[in-house]
């Protein structure tokens, strides 16, 4: 049905807009149906009560209403008040009234002040429009909803349950999962690893009796994990003698069955075949050993400059069969049996290919091996 509303007003005290607003409310409540709507003005032409009622084709009455308090201040005006038409069509069988368009006009006035209270029911509607202008400010807000989703290794297809993340977003490492020594060591008391700004950060120094000293921060005791893939994203440091790396490891009885998933020379000069002559890391070996001095396979990656940005590194442990890889992309594979839990290490050492560390190695957080999260996957 179409309902109609029109009134004009000379002479009078301006209209406060809440008023008019709240008239409007109420004609839209009125829904699917018949209805009427009146209000009431003082003697200062303000409009003090107003109410619309509304009977629905279901015999349902529906009456609302709003009282205004009297306006005693302000200075004289001319007003044209409002003009309005609604459209509502017949209601849906689920009983939810859905409004078209309204639309509006309405004069500015000034000198006015007033409240509005309003009470009664108000239906469900949707759909609705108004169009329009009017003095004053509209407010809205929005409340967003933040999805989660759960990581997935880089570059890979297919179901993988989550079973260990360390995203390393708070400002100290962890002590339920991590240990800052490897178990047959002493933690040196020489601070040379951080957590902050979202990563973990191992750099080289000198302890207090002026030597470089490892550091290795490991699950042992708190982590292990048969089979899965295994995934980070590091930046490594530069300089001579250092030998970072991120590995796979047990110690069972005399048995040290280990994955080197990543370890990174620095030293040798430009012709090593490990780094440039800056001594920056430009290749990184993945090993399998089944046990001490038991080799299972090994291969060297040629790469840019592993200093200079971040890079991936990962490892599918399969029964029987070890994938790596760089970046997303498989670049090494090896079917050896390694059948034993394993823990998680991150270490940042000295020696081996990298030769020894010396006062052109560069210490502090600034060269750092800097790993951004350590995530391991059941497969």
């Amino acid at each position: 049905m179409t309902l109609k509303v029109s009134f004009n007003i000379t002479a009078m005290r301006a209209l406060s807009l809440t008023t008019f607003t709240g008239v409007a409310a109420m004609l839209t409540a009125c829904g699917a149906g018949t209805g009427t709507a009146q209000y009431s003005m003082d003697a200062n032409g303000n409009i003090t009560s107003a109410s619309a009622t509304t009977k629905f084709a279901n015999g349902v009455t529906q009456t609302a209403s709003l009282s205004s308090s009297s306006v005693t201040t302000g200075s004289a005006t001319t007003a044209t008040g409002v003009t309005g038409t609604i459209t509502n069509p017949p209601a849906t069988p689920t009983g939810t009234t859905t409004n078209s368009t309204t639309s509006g006009t309405s004069s500015s006035s000034t000198g006015g002040t007033g409240s509005t209270v309003g009470t009664g029911s108000t239906s469900t509607a949707t759909g609705n429009t108004a169009t329009g202008s009017a003095p004053g400010t509209a407010t809205s807000s929005t409340t967003a909803t933040t999805s989660t989703t759960t990581p997935q290794p880089f570059g890979q297809t297919g179901k993988f349950t989550v079973a260990f993340s360390e995203e390393f977003n708070g400002t100290a490492l962890d002590a339920t999962k991590w240990n800052d020594r490897i178990w047959y060591e002493a933690s040196n008391p020489t601070k040379n690893y951080a957590v902050s700004n979202g990563s973990l950060k191992i750099w080289p120094q000198r302890d207090a009796t002026g030597k470089f000293f490892n550091r290795t921060i490991d699950t042992d005791g708190k982590y292990y994990q048969t089979y899965g893939f295994f995934e980070i994203e590091a930046k490594l440091p530069i300089g001579k003698g250092t030998w970072p790396a991120f590995w796979l490891f047990n110690h069972i009885g005399t048995r040290r069955p280990e994955i080197d998933i990543m370890e990174a020379y620095a030293g040798g000069g430009p012709n090593s075949g490990w780094s440039d002559a800056n001594l920056h890391p430009t290749a990184y070996a993945a090993t399998i050993w089944i046990d001490a001095g038991n080799l299972g396979g090994t291969k060297t990656m040629v790469t840019s400059d592993l200093s200079a940005a971040f890079h991936k590194y990962a490892l599918k442990w399969e029964a029987g069969l070890q994938t790596f890889y760089f970046d997303g992309k498989p670049v090494y594979s090896k079917a050896v049996s390694m059948p034993d839990p394993m823990y998680l290490m991150l270490d940042l050492w000295y020696g081996s290919a990298s030769g020894q560390p010396d006062n052109t190695t560069p210490t502090g957080i600034g060269n750092s091996y800097e790993v951004n999260y350590v995530r391991a996957w059941k497969i």
